[in-house]
């Protein structure tokens, strides 16, 4: 998966937000939070009738919107995203659960991207499904209390819901030093050359899968931002045998941005 140099040590992994509302109460228990948000989280992946297997998990997804919109990571997305359904080769779809080891696959269309940002908008076949609501940006602080859901490992651990919990540690911005230039993946050049922008660093650990999830408010279930990438200390191998606990979401504020410029 791609690559992001935050140090010269240490390597940043990128994990591979309505017309309906999974919102919770205010003050939910976060065991009702994760019911109501778990129908609006679906697999990103690609289908080819001809692979072994058909189907291939990419990362994570959640739904907006008028239901039939879905926010994942830009890098999540596979280069044939656009291909049509009943035409040969790899298409990109979505699966949406519709309860224990249910899932109904959906054809997805790009329809908007900000790969500065690594955020990508898809269309998907098929009724509406429950959207999650938005946070307002200006009322997300350090110290709240986040959850993230999505399906760590691939299909490692099967196509089931995971849940990982913390706080937004730090809101700050992705600032890379000047390295050696072998050093840097393409995708971490256009990011020095466009600038700095904001990102949520999150106290709790993410793992490859995770990309593209929701972070959402564990009291509320509004979507304060989109699981991107976690610190690693070594190799991509390293994020599951010792990882740091440290990982990075791109705030809601920018998805927000790209669903108004559709």
């Amino acid at each position: 998966m791609p690559s992001v140099l935050l140090t010269r040590r240490r390597a940043a992994l990128a994990l591979t937000a309505p017309l309906l509302t999974a919102a919770a109460p205010a003050g939910a228990d976060l065991r009702d939070v994760v019911a109501r948000v778990k129908p609006s989280v679906v697999i990103v992946g690609t289908f080819n009738p001809t692979a072994s297997p058909r189907f291939a998990l990419k990362g994570t997804g959640f739904v907006v919107g008028d239901g039939n919109l879905v926010v994942t990571n830009a890098h999540v997305l596979s280069g044939d995203a656009d291909a049509k359904p009943g035409e040969p080769g790899t298409r990109q779809v979505v699966q949406v659960w519709r309860g224990p080891r249910d899932w109904s696959m959906r054809g997805a269309t790009v329809v908007a991207s900000d790969r500065a940002r690594d955020l990508a908008l898809l269309r998907i076949d098929g009724a509406a499904v429950p959207a999650l609501p938005l946070a307002e940006p200006a009322g997300i602080r350090e110290g709240q209390s986040i959850a993230f859901i999505g399906f760590p490992i691939g299909g490692l651990l099967g196509y089931s819901h995971v849940t990982h919990r913390g706080i937004i540690s730090s809101i700050t911005s992705v600032a890379l030093p000047t390295p050696q230039a072998g050093q840097l993946s393409e995708r971490a050049v256009r990011r020095l050359s466009e600038g700095n922008f904001e990102v949520y660093q999150l106290d709790a650990v993410a793992y490859p899968g995770n990309s593209g999830g929701p972070v959402f408010d564990a009291d509320t279930g509004e979507v304060v931002g989109v699981i991107n990438m976690v610190m690693i200390k070594g190799t991509r191998e390293s994020a599951l045998s010792t990882p740091t606990g440290l990982t990075y979401s791109i705030p809601v504020r920018f998805v927000r941005e790209l669903l108004e410029r559709r």
